[in-house]
């Protein structure tokens, strides 16, 4: 089994929302942890036994408009609840190449929840691992609910893509 550590340079996630009036998004290239995964001797990747962790500060979460920012570590409460977390489970080859099925634990708020969803996963020539993925969370499920401020609703609902580098442990 080969450890991977995620480069923060190069790793990113981002936020989008949506509100009645506007888009809301927000990003952070704060990606940290690890990825553990078997390379065969012909260069390939075995998910049997692969695992993951993932977290990021939610104060490195940004936005283009500070009072969007600030309003969301608010309703995060970043203080009290200051990492976003996915730890991986399992992991398994689907019918498409480079495509795997992941199931893990998410956790955010204080609440942690199984998910599934699938990620492509690619091991480049300089024995670095690419990873890339989406998936829609509804906030509801972590505690939070979204504000509704006059005609200003947002919904529950956000996307969550990833796009991560993560290089062999030395």
């Amino acid at each position: 089994m080969t450890t991977f550590r995620i480069d923060p340079q190069e790793s990113k996630v981002w936020i989008s929302g949506r509100s009645s009036l506007h888009a809301i998004n927000s990003e952070s290239d704060s990606l940290n942890g690890s990825i553990e995964f078997e390379v065969t001797p012909d260069g390939q990747l075995d998910p049997v036994g692969a695992r993951a962790s993932v977290k990021f500060p939610v104060t490195q979460l940004r936005s283009s408009n500070p009072l969007e920012q600030r309003e969301l570590h608010r309703r995060i409460d970043a203080k009290r609840f200051p990492v976003i977390r996915g730890d991986v489970e399992s992991v398994a080859s689907t019918d498409e190449a480079g495509v795997y099925a992941i199931t893990g634990i998410v956790s955010f708020r204080g609440e942690a929840h199984r998910h599934s969803e699938t990620m492509t996963i690619e091991l480049d020539a300089d024995g670095s691992l690419r990873l890339a993925g989406r998936s829609t969370f509804d906030v509801r499920d972590y505690g939070m609910e979204p504000p509704k401020i006059l005609m200003l609703k947002v919904e529950p609902t956000v996307e969550v893509r990833v796009e991560i580098v993560a290089r062999p442990d030395t």
